[in-house]
């Protein structure tokens, strides 16, 4: 089986850089912004999706995701914020490794709320 996406990237690098990371998360921008400052929070290590994560590393989680949108609504000028996780294919997951999406806000922004 051939090695995924994000785990390629977590041992090469990510070519837009990292906005946060701790232990066993981290964040950098998506290639396919929907907003400005669309990024992405995963975790270092592979899970298929949300359920197949432990709990016991949900603190690590909420800490990456916090920090990762405190940045991003202070360096995009937004009010607010769309945490959008999808799971399994039918539900829109297109890459099989568990990810966050962040979509910093702005008021009077008319794009979708989610994709």
């Amino acid at each position: 089986m051939s090695e995924c996406i994000f785990c390629k990237l977590v041992k090469q690098g990510f070519e837009g850089g990292v906005i946060y990371e701790n232990d066993n998360f981290v964040s950098f921008p998506d290639i396919n912004q929907k907003v400005d400052g669309h990024s992405l929070v995963i975790p270092k290590k592979h899970f298929d999706t949300t359920l197949d994560m432990p709990s016991t590393l949900g603190v690590e989680l909420l800490d990456c995701i916090k920090n990762t949108t405190l940045k991003l609504m202070k360096d995009n000028d937004a009010q607010g914020f769309n945490v959008v996780n999808n799971n399994f294919g039918v539900a829109g997951q297109v890459v099989d490794h568990v990810h966050f999406h962040i979509l910093p806000r702005k008021k009077g922004d008319s794009r979708p709320i989610c994709y």
